[in-house]
């Protein structure tokens, strides 16, 4: 499937067809007592006992194009993360459906490293994670720290992970993220922390991945960084998408929204 737009073929990476998602969070609901929590459980008629549903994506419909870079933006709690796991398959639709053409990877900053390995294993492990060889491994392992920055004030990469501050594990995951081309990369938050310096590198990487053709999905509080780097965004409130267009459209919008 393919959109012949002035007289160029565009390529979708990521159809979202209706999507909805709940969570199911089990355990007793708050109450003043067991009691309480159990007659609430059985007043609440249509649900499973024990669970609470919350319905995290409400029939968001798009579809993304091979060299896009799509801001996703909202208030806390809007669906934003939940949207980006369901597209890297990490959560199942309730109704709806995802297609990804192409092998979707999903960044964020909470993403697990080893935090009992040194920086350098994490590299080479991440590495291999995302279907690289050792031997591509081997070539781009310096460019990795170089592109992090960790090792600017002392030899951090050869300490365990578990020394580094927030700000540093998140620039070397981004960092290894980063040195593989994808088919579509998803990332959370990623360009919030470090300096600006390593944000500016962080944008002008992504801008290389669109230029390969791979479609790229930002999360993020910082409009700054969804203006450097996307010409597209998706603004998701209470799980319903309220606009998808331009950039500077919809933040204009947004803005007008927050009152910021």
């Amino acid at each position: 499937m393919a959109e012949q737009i002035s007289g160029e073929q565009r390529i979708p990476t990521v159809i979202s067809d209706e999507l909805h998602i709940v969570y199911r969070v089990h355990g007793a609901k708050t109450g003043k007592g067991s009691a309480t929590a159990a007659l609430s459980r059985i007043v609440k008629r249509g649900e499973e006992r024990g669970v609470r549903k919350v319905h995290a994506v409400k029939g968001v419909s798009f579809v993304a194009y091979r060299g896009e870079a799509v801001g996703l933006i909202g208030s806390n709690g809007s669906g934003k993360s939940t949207l980006l796991r369901a597209i890297a398959g990490l959560l199942p639709a309730e109704k709806g459906r995802v297609y990804t053409n192409g092998q979707p990877s999903l960044l964020g900053v909470n993403a697990a490293l080893m935090n009992d390995l040194t920086g350098e294993r994490n590299v080479i492990l991440g590495g291999l994670a995302m279907g690289m060889s050792r031997e591509q491994v081997r070539e781009r392992y310096q460019d990795i720290v170089d592109f992090s920055g960790i090792n600017e004030k002392g030899d951090f990469i050869t300490l365990p992970m578990r020394t580094y501050s927030s700000g540093m594990a998140a620039r070397l995951r981004f960092s290894i993220a980063a040195a593989k081309d994808h088919d579509v990369l998803m990332i959370d938050e990623a360009l919030a922390t470090g300096d600006r310096k390593f944000q500016v590198r962080s944008e002008e990487r992504i801008r290389e991945l669109r230029k390969s053709a791979g479609t790229v999905f930002l999360v993020s509080h910082n409009n700054k960084s969804i203006r450097d780097t996307c010409d597209r965004v998706l603004w998701l409130e209470r799980g319903e998408l309220r606009m998808d267009g331009p950039t500077e459209e919809v933040l204009k919008e947004y803005e007008k929204f927050t009152g910021k």
